[in-house]
């Protein structure tokens, strides 16, 4: 190795802040505003060292609307790779790094209770504001349909409990998982009122689901992923769930630039590659994964096309 190049890894991962900047984005997925909170820092500063680890070619970064989220990305080089490693032994000891982390869990916090007063603010007006979706209760219907009657199946992110009552309907036991009270309560009432039975509503979190590891025979993410702020640990915990053999099946919409879904429905993610998707649920450790597009938003409707992705237990 050149010593120029030697030296433009020793100037990139020497500098303090690149190094914290690095060792947060190895955990989780951020935005300039996000890692401006955690690092107490100015935009123009935090910007200038994501500019230089972006050309070293150490950060993914994608678009969500109008703002750009930014992730480790492991570098090629043997070299890079062992002076990183290095970097990051000794940050874990910094006891400046657990209050970085401290702060990125306050941070995290703060996405996930968001998405949570949004929820409870709206409530039982949830079914009037989702009619945005257009087609919504046709994609739950056909979504409902791949799973067999009998089955114990898990509808995580229930909402209104559309899909719930597919799956009931067509007899499977379900349980309804939301981390709203007040939409699991409107879920519970418009359920009951219908006559609808085999439904178990349990309050909790996609990425810490309230159920035990095989509890169920399915898992199923219907249009949640757009709202969660770490939708692959969410994948990896509807994994937990299903037992051998078990299905995971998520759908939701394809990266897109609506900005009015993020204003008025709440949304935190616009959209997804499905091969992103499809990539999360084979870290997982699902098989027989698959993701595709399913064209054919309701006409006229200002809406991005669909993917279905799925995958299965081994």
């Amino acid at each position: 190795m050149s010593a120029v190049k030697l030296q433009q890894i020793f100037r990139t991962l020497g500098d303090p802040t690149r190094a914290r900047i690095l060792f947060l984005l190895e955990r989780e997925e951020l935005a300039v505003q996000e890692l401006m909170e955690v690092l107490n820092m100015a935009q123009s500063r935090v910007s200038r060292h994501l500019g230089l680890l972006r050309g070293a070619g150490l950060l993914r970064d994608r678009r969500n609307g109008a703002f750009s989220l930014y992730r480790f990305r492991e570098p090629a080089a043997e070299a890079w790779r062992a002076a990183w490693a290095l970097a990051r032994r000794e940050l874990a000891a910094d006891p400046a790094s657990a209050l970085d982390l401290a702060a990125l869990a306050r941070v995290l916090q703060a996405r996930r209770s968001r998405s949570r007063s949004f929820f409870d603010s709206v409530g039982a007006e949830w079914d009037s504001l989702r009619k945005a979706w257009g087609d919504e209760l046709l994609r739950a219907r056909a979504m409902g349909r791949l799973v067999p009657p009998g089955l114990r199946v898990a509808d995580v992110g229930a909402g209104s409990g559309v899909l719930a009552r597919e799956l009931a309907e067509a007899g499977c036991q379900v349980v309804a998982v939301d981390h709203s009270r007040a939409m699991l309560e409107a879920a519970r009432r418009k359920l009951e009122l219908a006559g609808v039975a085999g439904v178990e509503f349990r309050l909790g979190d996609a990425a810490a689901l309230p159920l035990g590891d095989g509890e169920v025979d399915a898992a199923l993410g219907h249009m949640v992923l757009q709202y969660l702020s770490s939708p692959a640990e969410a994948l990896a915990e509807m994994a937990r769930v299903v037992r051998p053999g078990g299905r995971v099946i998520a759908v939701d919409f394809v990266a897109h630039d609506r900005e009015w879904m993020r204003r008025e429905l709440g949304v935190q993610r616009m959209g997804f590659a499905p091969e992103q998707v499809a990539d999360w649920l084979r870290a997982a450790g699902l098989g027989e994964v698959r993701a595709f597009v399913q064209p054919g938003a309701v006409r006229g409707a200002d809406l991005p096309e669909t993917f279905l992705a799925q995958g299965v237990a081994p």
